[in-house]
């Protein structure tokens, strides 16, 4: 049976979709099957953040509909093991219907070992939809306080209506700002209240693969590449170090 992670945060520009898509080409990398669910009605672009831009067409809603099978989603290229559903623009969250979207996670858990949902920014319905039926969920944040406050919010609010474990990953870190903010990463912890999942430097090369049209995972595996393979190591169970902040430029 897979685990179903939702990818989370509180207010969107935190880069929680790049977090989202580098973490599931590097368990796929890892050799697990993985689906990815865009869940952000109506502003979707995982397909992007993935290298699928022109693959991506398959909605979960399709599938939720019976119009299509799970096997039809779209594969990720050099990446067979990686598909995407991605999220309908035409109809609103509240209008999905939470049974058949429960059908569809309990499937994927049956072909599938990591079902990742990209939930979109902020706490509405597309939100709760998300969390709904996460098994783990992954609090994505930057570093200043008005991000902390956010993600602090959003788990409260997940954690409210779904009881799992949850835990946090910084996105974008640099040496340079925590310098100038006189902070650690313990203080962002005990800001968010969550314990530390992992941390992503800010890496030029996350949207330089996006417009490639390459995963990340097929980009580089330096900086913001190389966290989200340390990220996927410790959600199977591996023991991975975290690195030193003054390090994260030069690789996490």
């Amino acid at each position: 049976m897979g685990q179903v992670l939702a990818v989370i945060s509180g207010k969107g520009g935190t880069g929680k979709t790049s977090v989202c898509a580098g973490v599931a080409g590097c368990l796929c990398m890892e050799g697990a099957r993985v689906l990815c669910i865009d869940a952000d009605l109506g502003l979707r672009n995982l397909d992007i953040s993935l290298g699928m831009a022109s693959e991506a067409g398959l909605t979960f809603l399709d599938v939720m509909r019976g119009g299509y099978t799970l096997d039809r989603a779209p594969r990720a290229a050099g990446l067979p093991g990686l598909q995407l559903l991605t999220a309908p623009v035409s109809v609103k969250a509240d209008e999905i219907d939470r049974g058949a979207f429960e059908a569809l996670i309990h499937d994927a858990k049956e072909r599938y070992d990591w079902v990742l949902i990209d939930a979109p920014a902020g706490v509405g319905a597309g939100f709760e939809l998300a969390v709904r039926f996460a098994d783990e969920l992954v609090v994505v944040c930057l570093a200043d306080p008005a991000s902390q406050r956010d993600a602090a919010r959003a788990a409260e609010l997940a954690l409210s209506r779904r009881d799992v474990p949850a835990k946090l990953v910084v996105n974008r870190v640099s040496p340079k700002l925590f310098q100038k903010m006189n902070a650690t990463i313990d203080d962002i912890m005990d800001g968010v209240g969550l314990p530390l999942l992992g941390i992503v430097p800010d890496d030029a090369d996350v949207t330089l693969a996006a417009v490639e049209g390459k995963p990340l995972c097929q980009y580089t595996f330096h900086g913001a590449g190389l966290a989200c393979l340390h990220i996927a190591q410790r959600l199977q169970g591996k023991r991975v170090k975290l690195m030193k902040i003054r390090r994260t430029l030069a690789g996490m």
